[in-house]
């Protein structure tokens, strides 16, 4: 497919990336949003909280939100995606990742950039509610990966799966953690690791046999937090193992029906490798939107109403793909 010529244009202060990066996770009033949360119980006993909103008349669409890494459901920009969805006629299922809810999940392992076998659970609990005959997929970040993963890695999912959008998706995990340990990123790499550590501190006390002291005082990056908990919990040898495995650039190619990726050139959390422009001239499901501007997650256009809303909306409608 041909590559998307972008046609956003921001106002001046959402020209610089770390701006539009900051203002759109910290600064952004939080969109009123009415939801209602439905509990999953996987498959191995643990749990994942869904957080649902509803078009104004009873829909047979519904997408599925993705959040990115320690995210969850009430981020602006979940709510956001969710609220343009509503108020387009699509329910919309905002997905929290094991332990993003709010509450410890029950199980040594968590969630991951590769976790697609969650995301499958998700689908078949929709599924079973024989009330949609149209689901879309929206992922953020890590989720946009997740997804596109999910749609790569497999020869068939359920028909009911239309198209996908994903958004400042970091397409290579070990490139867009080399951007994130460049010096003018530590704000974002401090607050993920600060997350992290916390969670990982307070997941010792349920799992003393494998998780120590020793290894917690180990966690003084993202590499090494994926080394200590990540890839041992998930079945990787190691960081770099998990990183290999999962990154989707691999699966692109694979994919089975249209895709959006909407990555911005000056996102500081992407590497070259997440802008796949041959790639995409020479993939028939692949569209590649990559706007000059947007930061990481940070398409301002109103507070209302962000550009990357719109243009999932606009792509998950479009009836011409």
């Amino acid at each position: 497919m041909p590559l998307i010529k972008s046609h956003y244009k921001p106002s001046f202060p959402f020209k610089n990336g770390h701006f539009s990066t900051i203002y759109s996770a910290k600064l952004r009033p939080s969109p009123h949003l009415i939801q209602q949360r439905e509990r999953l119980q996987l498959p191995d006993g643990d749990f994942m909280d869904i957080d649902w909103s509803f078009a104004e008349k009873s829909s047979h669409k519904v997408a599925i939100l993705l959040h990115g890494l320690e995210g969850n459901a009430q981020r602006t920009y979940m709510k956001g995606q969710a609220k343009t969805l509503n108020q387009n006629g699509w329910d919309a299922a905002a997905v929290n990742f094991r332990g993003c809810s709010g509450e410890a999940n029950l199980s040594y392992q968590s969630y991951n950039a590769g976790k697609t076998d969650d995301l499958e659970a998700v689908i078949n609990s929709i599924l079973k509610k024989d009330k949609y005959s149209e689901i879309v997929l929206v992922g953020f970040s890590l989720g946009g990966n997740l997804l596109l993963k999910y749609l790569g890695e497999r020869e068939s999912f359920p028909m009911e799966i239309k198209k996908a959008v994903a958004i400042s998706t970091p397409l290579s995990l070990k490139g867009s953690l080399e951007s994130l340990n460049e010096f003018s990123n530590w704000v974002y790499r401090n607050s993920f690791l600060i997350n992290l550590r916390k969670k990982y501190k307070t997941k010792m006390k349920d799992f003393p046999e494998k998780m120590t002291t020793s290894d917690y005082k180990k966690i003084t990056s993202l590499l090494e937090f994926d080394n200590v908990y990540t890839a041992p919990a998930h079945g990787f040898k190691d960081a770099l193992d998990y990183y290999e495995k999962n990154s989707s650039l691999q699966f692109l190619p694979k994919i089975q029906i249209p895709v959006l990726v909407l990555n911005a050139k000056n996102d500081s959390f992407l590497s070259s490798e997440c802008y796949p422009t041959d790639l995409a001239s020479k993939t028939k499901n692949l569209f590649l939107e990559t706007p000059k501007y947007g930061g990481h997650v940070g398409f301002h256009q109103t507070n209302k109403l962000y550009y990357s809303e719109a243009r999932s909306l606009a792509f998950l409608t479009d009836t011409s793909l």
